[in-house]
């Protein structure tokens, strides 16, 4: 875990820069989601802080969640073995077994990477806690076919994921 488990009480009584501290980096290199989300306090609980991030990512224009989307590292790819990812991504790759990988396996994810990338522009974006790396080749193969738009969103539902596990590792329930 990150941080430290904050209550709720705790997190409505942070001044701005006490909440961006704890919570700026829970949107992948993109505090303004936290900037966003602190806007609805104070939170009636974890669940509604959960739902202010996902709502701060839902209501952004277009490009800033296409950037959002563009500050996740690739799975397992190049930042990953370089361990140039934020400390949620290195911890939760590891945890799918992401960091452990067999040269045929990495090679299928770089593929996989390229390819997806170039379809859509940006990267394969996959909530992986609790997942397998087996499980996460198996949506990959699965998404990799969707139209633009389907991937977009399905990119923004895998983010809102995120978010919430990132948010129940640092919220008491």
């Amino acid at each position: 875990m990150t941080a430290a488990l904050f209550t709720v009480d705790a997190i409505n009584a942070m001044d701005a820069p006490a909440f961006l501290a704890a919570f700026g980096d829970v949107a992948e290199h993109s505090p303004w989601v936290a900037e966003r989300a602190l806007a609805a306090a104070p939170f009636a609980n974890r669940a509604g802080m959960i739902a202010a991030f996902e709502a701060a990512m839902r209501s952004a224009g277009k490009d800033e969640k296409l950037a959002l989307i563009r500050a996740h590292p690739d799975l397992a790819g190049k930042a990953a073995m370089a361990g140039e990812m934020a400390e949620d991504s290195k911890r939760e790759q590891a945890g799918a077994g992401l960091d452990a990988l067999t040269a045929d396996e990495f090679a299928r994810f770089t593929d996989l990477n390229t390819r997806y990338k170039n379809r859509f522009g940006f990267p394969f974006i996959f909530a992986v806690k609790g997942a397998t790396k087996h499980m996460i080749l198996a949506a990959f193969v699965d998404r990799i076919e969707n139209d633009a738009e389907a991937e977009f969103e399905m990119a923004l539902t895998q983010i809102a994921r995120i978010f919430r596990f990132r948010l129940e590792d640092r919220i008491a329930a």
